[in-house]
């Protein structure tokens, strides 16, 4: 109870969510009495960053920041244009390829919006789009980000959780691909609503030279997955191994990226990287704390008590996680609630930590789209130069969609499992 009330206090006194963790476990020690703790204070938040899985975080920012400035992102979305034809709302497809595309070397939903809207809403609004169904259909793109590898919030799931990260990323491919289908089906509803244009067709050899163009593009997402897959690399050594192919990428293959952005990338990288790291060190004492004064098991009686079904208690935190994610960022969200849940998912409903991963980090996702917080809402209104409460009616149908993914995964498990089992 005194966890929770200084947690609530320093959160209204619009601290940030790193030091509200690392206050309330000091706070909670000093009012404890058992000032001995103190000395583990420093080797608690130590041990939150000492882990392998974590030097991934921040090869995949740096990837992005490459990526970005090598032109590779411009050239996935050409190759999609071009290969899909003479095709009614061509554009909206494309633009959710390509976000599909760049999803699977971002990872960030933030980072995604930015770029494909720079990208895409222009060429949208120019060939006759509404301006505000192209920036919605840019934000809801943004959704895979967090559930096709590799994803960010897969990466401190699997650290917090300590499960393997790569097993992770495979057992978010088959919802992903879902979740990718069923928006197709909300774009096509989108195009009969709104009349989309049709794209222009592109003739064998537009569509070749596209495609010699963004081979070198395609490359980096096959070598990402691929090396995972294959059991080649961890999901780090595929990180630096992806961030490199886009740094020769961009540098000498494209030529857009110059020796004057490097420097510029590895700061903006690092400066991102460091306040998520901070973050999760603060959370390891936080997380330390609330474990030391029994809250996990104390949640774990009072849920067992109103529900002793798994799909029960799965829609139960589903509704959690869709209220909390409307007022606090992904990230922080993740890291409060993984450390109490998971063990009760586990230990007291046999729920497949792989399982209650993907729907922890799809749904929190959803709060990037919402108000009152929505970073990522708020992120496409600004690029875009809309209404963030246009998009936020607008991109109901593709919250839909990812509710009746989240709604598959609660009563059919192996749909986030099955594939990683296939391949032991």
């Amino acid at each position: 109870m005194f966890i929770s009330s200084s947690f609530a206090v320093l959160i209204l006194a619009g601290l940030p969510v790193a030091f509200v963790l690392a206050l309330t476990a000091f706070i909670y020690i000093l009012s404890s009495g058992n000032v001995m703790l103190l000395q583990s204070y420093a080797q608690q938040m130590y041990g939150g960053l000492e882990k392998y899985g974590l030097l991934a975080l921040p090869l995949f920012i740096l990837l992005g920041e490459f990526m970005n400035a090598g032109g590779i992102g411009r050239r996935l979305m050409s190759v999609a244009l071009a290969f899909l034809g003479s095709v009614k709302g061509g554009l909206a497809y494309v633009n959710l390829i390509s976000n599909m595309l760049m999803a699977s070397i971002l990872g960030s939903t933030v980072a995604q919006i930015t770029i494909m809207s720079r990208l895409a809403v222009p060429e949208m609004e120019r060939t006759g789009y509404p301006r505000d169904v192209a920036v919605t259909i840019t934000a809801a793109g943004g959704l895979l980000a967090p559930i096709i590898p590799p994803s960010m919030l897969f990466i401190i799931f699997g650290v917090v959780a300590q499960i393997p990260i790569g097993d992770l990323f495979i057992s978010g491919i088959v919802p992903g691909l879902l979740m990718f289908a069923l928006f197709i089906l909300v774009i096509a509803f989108l195009g009969w609503r709104y009349s989309f244009p049709k794209s222009d067709p592109s003739g064998w050899p537009e569509k070749i030279t596209a495609l010699k163009d963004a081979l070198p593009a395609i490359s980096i997402p096959v070598l990402i997955i691929g090396s995972i897959l294959g059991g080649l690399a961890t999901p780090t050594e595929a990180a630096a191994i992806a961030t490199l192919a886009a740094f020769f990428i961009g540098l000498f293959v494209y030529k857009e990226l110059s020796f004057a952005d490097i420097g510029p990338a590895f700061v903006n990288a690092a400066r991102n990287a460091s306040v998520v790291l901070f973050l999760i060190a603060a959370a390891q004492v936080f997380s330390w704390v609330i474990t030391f004064e029994n809250v996990p098991a104390a949640v774990a009686d009072w849920l067992q008590s109103m529900t002793e079904s798994p799909v029960i208690f799965l829609l139960m935190l589903n509704l959690l996680l869709l209220c909390l994610g409307m007022v606090t960022d992904p990230i922080p969200a993740l890291i409060l609630i993984v450390p109490v849940f998971l063990p009760v998912a586990t230990d007291i409903y046999g729920i497949d930590a792989y399982q209650f991963g993907v729907i922890v980090c799809l749904n929190l996702t959803l709060g990037l789209l919402t108000p009152p917080v929505g970073t990522g809402l708020f992120t496409a209104a600004l690029m875009g130069e809309v209404r963030a409460e246009r998009i936020s009616v607008l991109i109901l149908p593709f919250f839909f969609a990812v509710a009746i993914v989240l709604l598959l995964i609660v009563y059919f498990p192996w749909l986030a499992t099955g594939l990683k089992d296939l391949m032991g």
